[in-house]
């Protein structure tokens, strides 16, 4: 059934927009009249991959205006719908109605329309990349082959949750350091720019030798004042450059050594990519998705090139029918507890589950770091900004003394 974009006025005279879905326009407006809503234009909606002249054109499906917690939602109560035994299409139907975002809300639409059409929901969904990932509509893939599409939708919602869940601890663990960190510069910044000089101006005038530090705190004042714009510029210039070098394939290489390596942060780095490794892969190995397309999968989510390779390794062992931990092993970024653990799985017949318990060891082992780590910056950065503030306030101090031995 096509769906249809709206304006239209409410018996109020309130101007209103939505999407709504209909055999035709015509059926369109009664729908909408028929709720007591006046449309004003009507046009078809479709984002789905589309033939015109031979090709196909895909349009975009607006998938990013769609938050993670609402995309989790929409999952888990997908999953209730169909356990209880509702067909697809009226449990897609029955989510239009209650979904609030107008993205989501127009998606949902276009994947219950595509299903009406005797499409899968794999391929339904698969028609908007930017909202479901490949995890995503691979588990989707395998829960529709298996007849347990319930059982999946419930486990991928569960995986998200778990997810976002660390990735909010990680935020919020360094939001108050961010915070002290942009206060404090600008604090610095006004200080030397703007309150040193004035100061520092009877200094000035007396033309008398002044102590070294004294000196340096005038010329960084004076070239904030007057060159503030080149450190922009400077900054700027750096971070595309940076931005430019991390993403040639030399420099993404280098960057992600260098995050694996970093003191502190590079365990942390490295804990969270074996998090995510271990989680994505239990879970798509749980829902019934082959080893090797599941570490092709996993392969492109653990963001670091390194790890990558390990994995390519894997998947060609594994193919020539050795064992995954087998190559693992040969690795210096996989600790040997987790290729242990690992081995134990795979020689059992349970390696989801061991991979199910990594990930849990590695989660929690990382919101124990992060915690450790944002304790240990703040007096840091509180000890960084007391030596600032302390030699301005010795800079200014110093001369002053001298004049006081002068005037005796």
């Amino acid at each position: 059934m096509p769906v249809f974009e709206y304006t239209a006025l409410s018996k109020s005279g309130k101007s209103l927009a939505g999407i709504i879905d209909a055999d035709s326009s015509v059926a369109a407006r009664q729908k909408l009249r028929h709720d007591g809503i006046y449309p004003v234009t009507i046009k078809e909606s479709v984002a789905r991959g589309k033939v015109v002249g031979g090709r196909k054109f895909v349009l975009p499906s607006f998938a990013g205006k769609v938050k993670s917690d609402e995309l989790h939602s929409f999952t888990r109560q997908l999953a209730t719908l169909v356990n209880a035994g509702i067909p697809l299409v009226g449990a897609l139907d029955t989510l239009v109605r209650q979904i609030y975002n107008p993205a989501l809300k127009k998606i949902v639409a276009q994947i219950k329309e595509s299903v009406n059409e005797g499409n899968s929901l794999t391929v339904a969904m698969a028609e908007h990349p930017k909202l479901f990932s490949k995890v995503y509509v691979n588990m989707v893939r395998a829960g529709e082959a298996s007849g347990s599409l319930d059982v999946v939708l419930d486990r991928l919602a569960e995986f998200g949750e778990r997810q976002q869940a660390l990735q909010s601890r990680f935020k919020a663990a360094l939001a108050y350091p961010v915070f002290m960190a942009v206060v404090g510069s600008l604090v610095l910044f006004s200080l030397v720019a703007f309150v040193v000089p004035k100061i520092t101006e009877v200094f000035v005038e007396m033309q008398q030798t002044l102590p070294l530090p004294t000196v340096i705190l005038l010329w960084v004042s004076h070239f904030l004042q007057s060159y503030w714009w080149v450190l922009l510029v400077l900054l700027t210039l750096l971070g595309f450059s940076l931005r430019r070098f991390v993403m040639s394939e030399r420099g993404g290489y280098l960057w992600d050594r260098m995050l694996l390596r970093l003191p502190v942060l590079g365990s942390i780095n490295l804990k969270i990519a074996l998090a995510r490794f271990s989680r994505t892969l239990s879970s798509l190995m749980q829902s019934g998705v082959s080893l090797l397309v599941a570490l092709q999968i996993v392969r492109n989510i653990v963001n670091n090139q390194l790890l990558a390779e390990v994995i390519d390794e894997a998947i060609e062992d594994i193919q020539k029918g050795k064992s995954m931990t087998g190559s693992l092993s040969g690795s210096s970024w996989f600790p040997p507890m987790v290729v242990q653990m690992l081995s134990v799985g795979e020689q059992s017949g349970s390696l989801e589950t061991m991979l199910g318990k990594v990930a849990d060891v590695y989660e929690r082992e990382v919101e124990t770091k992060i915690m450790a780590f944002t304790a240990l910056l703040e007096p840091t950065m509180i000890l960084f900004m007391g030596a600032a503030v302390g030699f301005i306030v010795i800079s200014i101090l110093l001369p002053i003394f001298e004049m006081n031995q002068m005037i005796r």
